[in-house]
């Protein structure tokens, strides 16, 4: 794997750096005011439309998507050094539409949708025209476990009657949210459980659905986004509204976790290495007990730690995109699984460490205690750590006995210096 970037993407980023500098960080706390200077703080951003326009207008538009029609054509690998320069402020995802749930969402249209799908919703959000939200975690299950889910999808004639409880629905109290990819069990008695459930699509406003409230983060609402609980009541829809077909939502799901995954780890690289540089700007400014706090051995130590760590990041995510790009998303699940694992926790503690730096100032400041509460939802959110740390251990132990296997039971493989031996290696 090369890491230089290609001359297309190093023009792209000269040109995302510009716009960033341009239009986004001089209206950084601009956008954040005016998510609570405002008598309904669910409204968009006026502000923020203005730049996703001048984004457009500009070409930076849709980067995630690597189909070359509808998006900017790039690689995983290609688009990870442009994500995680949006990653560095909040607002810039959404500006160049690459944000979450939309880009989901939209991946799964573009792969799994109906010509007459991609029409009436795929299209409008390529646009930015419209939002979505994607609802599969609930309240009263395990949702790690997509298993678990007991949303019910009942076949009615021409159409489905869905009844369930979601919550964590992003993007669903966003008043341009216009359709929900609705996760539940279409087959609950299927032998395969794998096969038991579905993906459906719930267009907004609708009778039955109810959007009850936003959950808080750690004390913020995240308005004017949000993460809603959504009570579907009798919903009843379209069959045609069913993607790909009745039993292949553990499938759709897997096909759009496993970019939505990496994309959060780009992003969090780029938002660690913003927090490192406020950091180190802070140490070298203040004074304390005589000498600029940047002197003390146990702050050059951390500001190290945090320059290590960021790198060791970068390069996973790196070689994770890269093999998603060459050998496919579900060979690539072991590397997605480490750096969903990897990246928030190493952002975590550098955004701890950038806080400790600033002392009291540290958890007065928006950025810094935002984008830390995101990474430690982060954590959680798309599986997790546990269930990814699980599914990683399972894997390398079926690598490391089918490798045993296949050398006869020989430790053969593991370099043992001379004169030493395993317990029951092969002579």
């Amino acid at each position: 794997m090369t890491l230089t970037y290609s001359p297309k993407v190093e023009k792209l980023r000269a040109r995302l750096l510009d716009f960033m500098a341009e239009h986004v960080y001089p209206n950084e706390m601009a956008l954040y005011e005016a998510t609570v200077q405002t008598t309904d703080r669910w409204q968009p951003i006026r502000l923020l439309s203005d730049i996703k326009a001048q984004a457009k207008a500009a070409g930076l538009w849709n980067l995630f998507l690597p189909d070359t029609e509808l998006g900017a054509g790039l690689t995983n690998l290609e688009y990870a050094p442009l994500a995680e320069i949006t990653g560095r402020c909040e607002f810039a995802p959404e500006a160049l539409n690459c944000s979450a749930p939309d880009t989901g969402n939209m991946e799964v249209l573009v792969r799994y949708g109906s010509p007459e799908q991609k029409t009436r919703w795929l299209m409008p959000l390529l646009e930015g025209e419209i939002r979505s939200a994607f609802a599969m975690t609930e309240p009263n299950t395990a949702s790690s476990d997509a298993t678990n889910i007991e949303t019910s999808i009942v076949r009615d004639g021409d159409t489905y009657v869905i009844n369930g409880h979601k919550w964590w629905t992003s993007g669903a109290l966003d008043p341009r949210c216009r359709v929900l990819i609705v996760m539940g069990k279409s087959d609950p008695d299927n032998a395969d459980r794998h096969r038991q459930q579905s993906m459906i699509l719930v267009p907004l406003p609708h009778p039955g659905v109810t959007v009850k409230r936003p959950l808080p983060v750690f004390g913020f609402d995240d308005a004017p986004h949000g993460h809603a609980e959504v009570i579907f009541k009798d919903v009843r829809v379209p069959a045609s509204n069913m993607l790909l077909g009745e039993g292949r939502g553990f499938e759709i799901a897997q096909g759009r976790l496993g970019p939505g995954r990496i994309h959060h780890c780009m992003r969090s690289i780029g938002m660690a290495e913003r927090a490192l540089e406020r950091m180190v700007r802070r140490l070298n400014e203040r004074v304390a007990f005589g000498k600029p706090v940047a002197e003390q051995s146990l702050w050059r130590e951390r500001v190290a730690e945090c320059r290590i760590a960021i790198d060791q990041g970068r390069l996973l995510c790196l070689h994770a995109a890269s093999l998603m790009d060459t050998v496919g998303n579900k060979q690539a699940r072991a590397e997605i699984a480490m750096i969903k694992i990897v990246a928030p926790q190493i952002t975590g503690k550098v955004f701890d460490w950038a806080i400790q730096a600033f002392g009291g100032g540290g958890v007065a400041d928006i950025w810094l205690s935002r984008t830390c509460a995101f990474q430690r939802c982060l954590r959680i959110a798309d599986g997790p750590d546990e269930v990814h740390r699980d599914q990683l251990g399972r894997m390398e132990f079926k690598a490391q006995l089918n490798m045993d296997a296949h050398r006869n039971g020989s430790w053969s493989h593991v370099m043992i210096p001379d004169g030493l031996s395993r317990p029951g290696a092969s002579p």
